[in-house]
């Protein structure tokens, strides 16, 4: 399956919306209409949000470096146990008094920290943060997105020179010193992200109903601990690369009876007997070329009646565009592989594999995480 645009054949009143929108566009762009609307009482408060929204992304990266000199400076961690004056922020982050006052009054700016007095404390932001190590570690990960993005267009033309997100994910690529290397940091990555999605899932989907599971792609078995704790019957199988399930072997949070099992899933067949196999933010990683073969695969190992359950970003919905189809479409990129597809597009791909009945399952924060299930039948 090739990745296509959906068709979207304008019928008359599509072609009377396309054209009204012209109008508006052209509305819009004109400097005298931009400054009607912002004095004009009726439209003021629309014409300040959109100028403001506008704002917001030419000053995105400008925020996301704000964030990240909090993180690398530990100043969430700092505030946890309570406000501090910014004379002892200065000394603990060893900026000077300066750099310190524009840091804070950013940080502030952004609700990451918040004025107490005459101290600093941490705002809505900056707590949420603390509560969330996957997304801090996410934080410190995206110097090397960054760095990537530095010329977007060679990115897109493919003239860009190998980037630091290939080689951080290429760990799969030799049984080298480096890739292991590279493996045990994904790993942990992997991990500590995973706390973000996990519990949405559980939540979502009721694992307690199958007896013997298999996560593909499972990295050091966070996701599968966390099943363990809503089906503690199952019998639980993890696939991944034997670089990654060194690291599972040793996760304590996972039963002594796991079966671990090494190989990599282009190639070699997965372990058959499954009535559940999870793929948790595997797909989007992979071209339809992997992914296709993929998906017969769990589809030859699952008993009849088993079900297939993917879980990960997904593309084609206004309320996670920003999330699929924006943050992950360039992150892939630069990954060099893989892209953010649509549930319709999923199912597609899950019934020309063989399965049936595919169906899309609410989740708590698509955002995070989308899901959709099929099952094979026969």
């Amino acid at each position: 399956m090739t990745a296509t645009m959906p068709d979207r054949r304008a019928g008359p009143f599509e072609r009377l919306a396309g054209w009204l929108k012209q109008r508006r566009d052209r509305l819009v762009a004109d400097p005298a209409f931009q400054r009607f609307s912002a004095s004009f009482p009726l439209t003021r408060g629309t014409a300040h949000r959109h100028a403001s929204d506008l704002f917001d992304l030419c000053a995105g990266f400008v925020y996301s470096q704000v964030l990240f000199a909090c993180v690398r400076l530990d100043l969430f961690a700092m505030l946890t146990r309570g406000p501090l004056p910014l004379s002892d922020i200065a000394a603990r982050a060893r900026l000077s008094p300066e750099a310190a006052d524009r840091l804070v009054r950013a940080a502030i700016a952004l609700g990451l920290l918040e004025w107490r007095g005459d101290t600093v404390g941490l705002g809505l932001k900056g707590a949420a943060l603390t509560g969330n190590p996957g997304a801090l570690a996410m934080v410190e990960h995206h110097a090397m997105l960054y760095a990537d993005l530095a010329d977007p267009i060679a990115l897109l033309r493919g003239e860009a020179p190998p980037s630091h997100l290939r080689r951080f994910w290429a760990y799969g690529d030799g049984g080298s010193a480096e890739a292991a290397d590279s493996a045990a940091d994904y790993t942990a990555l992997m991990a500590r992200s995973q706390a973000l999605v996990a519990d949405d899932i559980l939540d979502a989907y009721p694992v307690d109903k199958h007896r013997v599971v298999l996560d593909v792609g499972g990295g050091n078995g966070t996701f599968l601990a966390a099943l363990h704790r809503r089906a503690p019957a199952a019998e639980l199988h993890l696939f991944d690369l034997p670089a990654v399930t060194a690291h599972a072997a040793h996760n304590p949070a996972l039963p002594e009876s796991v079966m671990i099992h090494g190989g990599r899933f282009p190639d070699d067949p997965l372990p058959a007997g499954m009535d559940l196999v999870t793929l948790v933010r595997v797909v989007h990683d992979h071209e339809d070329a992997v992914v296709c073969p993929l998906l017969k695969r769990v589809h030859e190992a699952l008993v009849p009646g088993g079900s297939i359950v993917i879980a990960e970003p997904m593309a084609e919905s206004a309320a996670v565009a920003p999330m699929a189809d924006a943050y992950f479409g360039f992150y892939l990129l630069a990954m060099g592989q893989g892209r953010a597809r649509s549930p319709d597009t999923l199912m597609a791909m899950l019934v020309e594999a063989g399965f049936q009945a595919p169906r899309r399952v609410a989740t708590r924060r698509p955002l995070f995480a989308g899901l959709v299930t099929a099952t094979r039948h026969s």
